[in-house]
């Protein structure tokens, strides 16, 4: 079984943008929004993902992602009641990968930053540019966002 652990933050600066080295437009919805699991459907640039993700304990939490042919997710998206619109900008700092996503449509104006991490008490590298940690806040998980996104709140 796959465990994800991942700590999310709020951005403090712009600086982050100059150490970009891609950007990928991302479409994700939700078959389900479970807090116990949740269903995701993803359309990174040409490529289908579906991703099964447990309950989160902490930061940490089962995860089970799958490539399925592109055309497929397309169609899987239209199966859910939102879509989260976001650019995905990766910024290596060190030996570490910060993944910022920055969101459109009604989500726009919110842009986060995340890493994930080999254990819950690594340690790991705040560049300047870093706010607030909002790992426990669940209105910044994509799947509250496709619910309640950012403009409503």
């Amino acid at each position: 079984m796959a465990i994800e652990i991942e700590r999310k933050f709020l951005l403090a600066s712009e600086t982050w943008r100059s150490a970009v080295t891609t950007s990928t437009r991302i479409a994700q919805g939700y078959l389900c929004t479970d807090p116990e699991r949740t269903v995701r459907v993803r359309l990174k640039g040409e490529a289908g993902f579906l991703t099964i993700k447990g309950k989160n304990e902490g930061i940490a939490r089962a995860e089970f992602e799958y490539p399925v042919p592109a055309g497929d997710a397309a169609a899987m998206l239209v199966l859910c009641p939102n879509v989260v619109d976001k650019t995905r900008h990766l910024v290596p700092i060190g030996t570490q990968l910060w993944e910022i996503d920055e969101f459109h449509g009604d989500n726009a104006g919110l842009i986060v930053a995340e890493i994930e991490l080999p254990s819950v008490d690594a340690a790991f590298e705040h560049p300047d540019w870093l706010g607030a940690e909002v790992s426990a806040d669940p209105r910044y998980f994509n799947s509250a966002l496709s619910e309640q996104p950012y403009r409503r709140w």
